[in-house]
């Protein structure tokens, strides 16, 4: 039944994580380039570096989550493996969304402050 609910994990997690990154990707776009003051060629490839880290962390972290995961030895037990792998993935992509986005935040309230020349 493992295997059964590894592949269902990675199938949800694989979804998610290319539907939420090309969401931040094409979203996230217009904030990089107002911190880089229209800098278009150098937004796009810190866009696409991102996008790449992004993928990374969370195609890996979900290869860690499943070595942690305890034998199912049931249909109810391969449910609640399912959920909850999956709702710790989530939860652990929101926290660092919230994370970023603070950062980002934080970023343009100091370019503000600054004079620029």
């Amino acid at each position: 039944m493992n295997t059964l609910a590894y592949l269902v994990y990675g199938c949800i997690t694989g979804f998610v994580t290319i539907w939420v990154g090309w969401i931040f990707y094409r979203n996230g776009r217009a904030f990089i380039l107002h911190l880089l003051q229209n800098n278009v060629s150098l937004t796009d490839a810190i866009n696409r570096l991102l996008l790449t880290g992004y993928y990374l962390l969370n195609l890996g972290y979900a290869a860690v989550m499943i070595s942690t995961w305890e034998r199912v030895e049931n249909w109810t037990g391969l449910l609640t493996s399912v959920t909850v792998m999956t709702g710790r993935i989530i939860l652990t992509l929101a926290f660092i969304h919230y994370c970023n986005m603070a950062a980002i935040y934080y970023i343009g309230k100091k370019q503000q402050t600054i004079p620029h020349s």
